[in-house]
């Protein structure tokens, strides 16, 4: 009887090692994109296939331009409504579905500074 405790013990730490290692796996798969936050930003994002977790890095003269993450009416009408980054250097990680992003300095969006952004 001892003789199947053990393998049951070793057959569960087998499988929590494996679960651990299929999750670890994920989040080593996350990718890191460098933005061109630039007029035409939209055309970047295309053909590109991201995932969630994956991480954008908008790099920008944060004197003349910022990112706001903003809902799909924010996008299409380049109306700043949500969180707004300004750091020069901002680091955005991806969740699952379509993220939005436009630059909310006058002109800036309607001239093209906004990118749509869809994750697995």
């Amino acid at each position: 009887m001892a003789q199947g405790r053990g393998s049951a013990a070793q057959g569960l730490a087998l499988g929590l090692l494996l679960v651990c290692l299929l999750v670890g796996s994920d989040v080593a798969a996350a990718a890191t994109y460098n933005v061109d936050w630039s007029f035409g930003a939209d055309s970047w994002s295309k053909g590109k296939n991201f995932r969630a977790g994956d991480v954008l890095v908008f790099s920008y003269d944060p004197s003349v331009h910022n990112v706001v993450a903003v809902d799909a009416g924010g996008y299409s009408g380049c109306r700043e409504s949500g969180t707004k980054y300004s750091s020069g250097n901002d680091r955005i990680t991806l969740g699952r579905g379509t993220s939005y992003f436009i630059c909310s300095f006058s002109g800036h969006c309607g001239a093209g500074m906004k990118m749509a952004v869809t994750a697995s």
